[in-house]
């Protein structure tokens, strides 16, 4: 089998969606699987992955992203930083190295900074895995929704284009994907319940065929290691309780919910713990103005390095995951490999990763104080946290494995391809 996965780019010029794709990518390697990854921009040095055919080529593979943002343009008030809003209006450019690769089965991930357009998937004459990375696929335009349910309906007067027209763009992105998706056939997987259920309340999917199968990891990569052992690896402090926070810039990011996970530590600061918790922060640097918590402040910056990563996991007490939409949330996962419970909101794809007291805590939605109550309860009782971490491994191992989500999905290759 020749499985092509297709991804915006890998795991170094992107995010977490394009490391869960390349992840899946060496499963099905370690596998004996004949993959290929087709990415818009390459920065890794893996002969396995594949982009542009030339170098000219590149610099337009590269430019799309700046040139599909253009018609936002005319929305000069709308939500700016991180919130993303593609519109993949762009000509068709990829399908020719699509069919160059001639693959058995295409395997979507991330495809959105002006790699793939809309239209362009009607060209493509393999079977179709769609695995959503975010809400997208089936939003006028959004990757979160932010609580609004337009996706339901048609879109228009987007809160984040801040539109109070029906015929927005949202509106008519939405249009070109009922138009160019109507009569498409294709299988949607997504990696949590929560998606799942966005994707079939939405008007456009509503009577896909659509699977859950969860991110994998290896965990052989992400294991347990001895807390003292890892504290001495990196200069962390051995008699303080280590709270770990960390995401792809992890304090800009309003989804990411670091401003509940602050007032959380200030309620803590005021507690029994006072002079007893330090924060770790990773994914972001320190930021010009002094953030005030009460405790003191680690930065550890973008981390690359995944063996890092895991003994940074190790050293902690604790991983809070304080997002408020979250698909999946791979350090939930990388956190429980590695027997570090988990703290979060009961929302969203979390609730796919933490049980509630059995490997982590799921506060109260957007409730500062419940998480503040939730990390407390984690890290106060020294048996109960050991009985946490030896909970957390063992989810991982059952669910995350990278190898068991490989064979997930080549089990539902094969099913379609002999349909």
């Amino acid at each position: 089998m020749k499985p092509l996965i297709v991804s915006s780019y890998d795991p170094v010029g992107g995010a977490g969606a394009s490391r869960s794709a390349y992840r899946l990518h060496q499963g099905f390697l370690k596998l004996g699987i004949d993959s290929r990854m087709l990415v818009q921009d390459k920065r890794m040095d893996d002969p396995t992955l594949v982009s542009a055919p030339n170098q000219f080529a590149q610099k337009i593979w590269k430019a799309r992203r700046n040139l599909d943002a253009l018609p936002l343009k005319f929305y000069q008030n709308r939500q700016k930083g991180a919130v993303l809003f593609p519109i993949q209006w762009l000509p068709d450019i990829i399908n020719p190295q699509i069919n160059k690769l001639a693959p058995d089965i295409v395997n979507l991930r991330w495809i959105c900074d002006g790699f793939l357009p809309i239209e362009a998937l009607a060209k493509i004459k393999k079977p179709i895995v769609w695995t959503f990375a975010d809400l997208w696929a089936f939003t006028g335009g959004c990757c979160y929704s932010q609580g609004c349910d337009g996706y339901t309906k048609s879109c228009g007067k987007c809160p984040i284009l801040k539109s109070d027209r029906s015929w927005d763009l949202s509106r008519l992105t939405w249009q070109r994907k009922a138009k160019a998706w109507r009569d498409l056939k294709f299988t949607i997987v997504t990696p949590s319940h929560w998606l799942a259920q966005c994707a079939r309340s939405s008007s456009l999917f509503c009577d896909k065929d659509i699977r859950v199968i969860h991110h994998g990891l290896d965990i052989e990569l992400y294991h347990p290691t001895e807390q003292k052992t890892a504290r001495n690896l990196l200069n962390l402090p051995q008699d303080k309780h280590l709270v770990l926070f960390g995401a792809i810039n992890a304090i800009n990011n309003h989804r990411k919910g670091f401003a509940l996970l602050q007032a959380a530590l200030q309620k803590l600061s005021h507690s029994s713990l006072q002079n007893k918790i330090e924060l770790i922060v990773f994914g972001a640097s320190q930021p010009e103005k002094t953030i005030e918590l009460g405790f003191p402040i680690h930065y550890l910056g973008k981390i690359d390095d995944e063996r890092k990563l895991a003994l940074l996991y190790s050293s902690a007490d604790v991983m809070i995951v304080p997002s408020t939409e979250e698909v999946f949330g791979q350090t939930a996962s990388e956190s429980l490999a590695c027997g570090t419970p988990v703290v979060c909101f009961d929302t969203t794809g979390l609730k796919d990763l933490v049980d509630h007291q059995q490997n982590g805590y799921r506060a109260e939605c957007l409730s500062s104080e419940d998480l503040a109550n939730g990390i407390a309860w984690v890290i106060e009782n020294p048996e109960r946290s050991q009985k946490l971490s030896l909970q957390a491994r063992e989810k991982a191992e059952r669910e995350f494995n990278l190898l068991t989500q490989a064979g997930r999905y080549l089990s539902l290759f094969e099913e379609l391809l002999h349909s």
